[in-house]
């Protein structure tokens, strides 16, 4: 499953050399061991500008760097948020001050951005958000909380999602602010999570965060068009995300079947075997293509075709990388929940695709009346 016949040979290149690291690191990997590695060689900035260190590719790039690695075992959850949502919206948004100071090291992976936009009371309903920005003299002062933000003790910052006031409307309008881990009034706790990661997940409280002005990342008019600029690739690389998962599962479970002999044959001769993990090979090659169609039209700048493709590649890769992994356990039977061969901690964490960034559920209301034209229920 390393090579596809509508890549181009720098992709199944990349594929290769991502594989060959993931694999020296194996699936107990040390997590800034290998995020160093892999930004020393360029595999963490592969989707950023070059002339900010990045590799001037976009997020079909990225994507495989996620995928393979997930499916060596060793997935990089930080880059769905450092380099594919923070990175994109800077390069895409910021200020060339901003992009001098962020990029290059998102790039190499010396700097890493948390990304906090859900909220305790606000869920999957992004507007209603209650973070706000208030404009000041000296900039602008944050208040509000957040939930589920990955990674932000090991982050140098948070783009927080906020919202200010539109002085012509009187309505609040979406606005993203660069937030420095170590800003006064910025607290975090950590939420313990039964959940093997090696990124922690916390809550945030904003308590009069002062910030300058140029925290502001691009137009403070254009909110919503730089928010979905970070949450369309948001949701193709968790896609990866899943597939490299689905694809590390099935590979044990294949390697398995092979060897494994009860009745003087290998388990995986039986069609009761072979059949489930040939579907699920199927649908992880089926969301993967979805996956590669919602990134090439993100990186040719067809942001609403991006969005609906980027949606259904997030739903399909959750779906078949929870089948892979439930049929993986199954396939060892007892052997499927042993620390030797590292499936059972992925049956939690297969969950994470189906629910974050935006729930199944939420999917098919946006497919129903986004794709099909069916009136809304929310």
């Amino acid at each position: 499953m390393t090579g596809s016949v509508v890549e181009s040979a720098e992709h199944t290149a990349l594929r290769a050399a991502v594989s060959a690291l993931g694999q020296r690191h194996g699936r107990d990997f040390d997590r800034a061991t290998l995020w160093a590695e892999a930004g020393k060689l360029g595999y963490l900035g592969v989707n950023l500008p070059e002339e900010y260190g990045g590799g001037g590719g976009g997020i079909a790039e990225l994507s495989i760097v996620l995928e393979e690695a997930g499916a060596a075992g060793a997935p990089l959850l930080m880059m769905i948020v450092s380099p594919a949502i923070c990175g994109t919206v800077i390069a895409r948004f910021g200020t060339e001050e901003q992009k001098r100071e962020w990029l290059p090291g998102l790039a190499d992976g010396s700097r890493t951005m948390a990304f906090g936009i859900t909220e305790p009371d606000a869920g999957s309903n992004s507007h209603r958000i209650t973070t706000t920005a208030t404009r000041t003299e000296q900039g602008w002062v944050l208040n509000g909380r957040k939930v589920f933000v990955s990674g932000v003790d090991i982050a140098d910052a948070t783009l927080i999602v906020s919202r200010t006031s539109d002085a012509r409307t009187g309505t609040l309008k979406p606005c993203l602010f660069v937030v420095p881990r170590d800003a006064p009034g910025f607290g975090r706790r950590h939420i313990d999570m039964e959940l093997d990661a090696q990124e922690k997940q916390f809550e945030l409280t904003l308590d009069d965060v002062h910030l300058p002005p140029e925290a502001l990342v691009g137009d403070e008019d254009a909110g919503l068009l730089q928010l979905f600029a970070g949450l369309n690739p948001e949701r193709v690389m968790t896609a990866a995300f899943a597939i490299g998962m689905g694809r590390y599962a099935l590979d044990q479970a294949v390697r398995y079947a092979k060897e494994r002999q009860v009745w003087k044959t290998p388990i995986g001769a039986h069609q009761a075997i072979a059949h489930p993990l040939a579907q699920a090979h199927i649908e992880l090659e089926l969301a993967r293509l979805m996956m590669q169609k919602a990134a090439h039209l993100y990186d040719a700048g067809d942001d609403v075709g991006a969005g609906e493709a980027a949606n259904m590649a997030k739903y399909a890769a959750g779906e078949a990388c929870v089948k892979a992994v439930d049929q993986a356990v199954h396939t060892l039977g007892g052997n499927g929940l042993t620390r030797e061969f590292g499936l059972a901690r992925l049956i939690a964490a297969s969950r994470v695709a189906r629910i974050a960034p935006v729930s199944r559920e939420m999917i098919l209301n946006y497919v129903s009346h986004q794709s099909l034209g069916l009136p809304k229920s929310y």
